[in-house]
């Protein structure tokens, strides 16, 4: 029986190429594509629609969107257009973004528990084709549904996954999402007290964690040369434990090491800052967080997050050779 394996893109790549990788990916036997939206670099829905239109069965997901930047109206409509393009491939995920990015364009996250309550609460009604009226702390709208004149008017099959690292996050996850998106730069027993809180927030609502998917992100560097490929993810966990404190945290990295990076990077960091600043980033670290070395490396890692409650990685490959990860990771010749 073949496993189940998705790819992630974000930024490491001309968006052309992503298009090959996508296609590519399908025929090796790949679940899923999902595209970042983190930093200021690559909005997710413009490549989502591209390797939507370019594949057949593949599913493709958002890894992940705010809940912040596009009013509900436009956030439903987005995701009925892409379901028009691709029907039942479409997979929505979501997060609560990150500071200092929000607060750097004007956003205050202010109770995100709450604003992403009502986000997938609404959401959900309008992806049901429902005419909604919902008077939130964070959302309101009068009478409002998807204004379908040409086209399908059924309920869309658009899951929606929130994209959970906070303990809190991860409980509401498990109360009102249909899958939770588990996180990168994380141990694979970070797994054990993720999936203890899933069920805490399952229970609320009559489920368990067998109706219930949970894909995770993996940093992923493949090469036939060990070296190369640790070094390779040397380099983007450089970047990611200085501009995304979170995960720092949630990766057990010390506020030292965080705060000696930062002293090196700027925003956006630069390519010879990353160099300057990456031999401060422990070879054992890279190991423990990530799935990174020689083909037989990766695939071994990988197979330990499965183990602690992964049902599809997510792996994203932080360069070099795209191609040989997807055959590494491939379900079909």
């Amino acid at each position: 029986m073949a496993e189940r394996v998705a790819l992630y893109l974000q930024d490491a790549h001309d968006l052309r190429d992503g298009l090959d990788y996508v296609r590519y990916a399908e025929e090796r036997g790949f679940e899923a594509v999902w595209q970042a939206e983190s930093r200021l670099v690559r909005d997710a829905i413009v490549p989502m629609a591209a390797y939507a239109a370019v594949t057949n069965r593949i599913k493709v997901g958002s890894g992940v969107i705010n809940n912040w930047t596009r009013n509900i109206g436009l956030l439903a409509a987005t995701y009925l257009t892409l379901d028009d393009l691709a029907p039942n491939r479409i997979i929505c995920g979501i997060g609560a973004w990150w500071d200092p990015l929000a607060r750097n364009v004007g956003i205050e996250r202010k109770k995100p528990l709450l604003a992403m309550k009502e986000t997938v609460n609404v959401l959900k009604r309008l992806l049901n084709m429902e005419k909604v009226t919902f008077h939130g702390e964070f959302i309101h709208v009068d009478g409002i549904e998807l204004d379908v004149v040409h086209g399908r008017k059924e309920p869309r099959n658009v899951p929606i996954m929130i994209g959970a690292t906070g303990d809190q996050m991860m409980e509401l996850t498990g109360e009102i999402a249909d899958g939770v998106v588990l996180n990168y730069c994380v141990e694979p027993k970070y797994n054990e007290k993720a999936m203890d809180l899933l069920q805490a927030g399952l229970k609320k609502s009559n489920r368990t964690l067998d109706d219930f998917d949970r894909p995770q992100l993996i940093v992923c560097s493949v090469d036939n040369d060990h070296d190369k490929a640790i070094d390779t993810t040397r380099g983007l966990l450089t970047q990611y434990l200085a501009q995304q404190p979170h995960i720092a945290k949630a990766s057990g990295v010390s506020e030292d090491v965080v705060k000696e990076i930062q002293s090196i990077l700027g925003w956006p960091a630069t390519k010879e800052q990353i160099n300057k600043a990456k031999h401060l980033v422990p070879e054992k670290l890279i190991h423990d967080i990530t799935a990174s070395g020689t083909p037989d490396e990766a695939r071994a890692k990988v197979a330990e997050y499965r183990k602690y409650g992964c049902t599809c990685p997510i792996l994203y490959p932080v360069g070099g050779d795209v191609k040989l990860l997807i055959d590494t990771f491939a379900q079909q010749i």
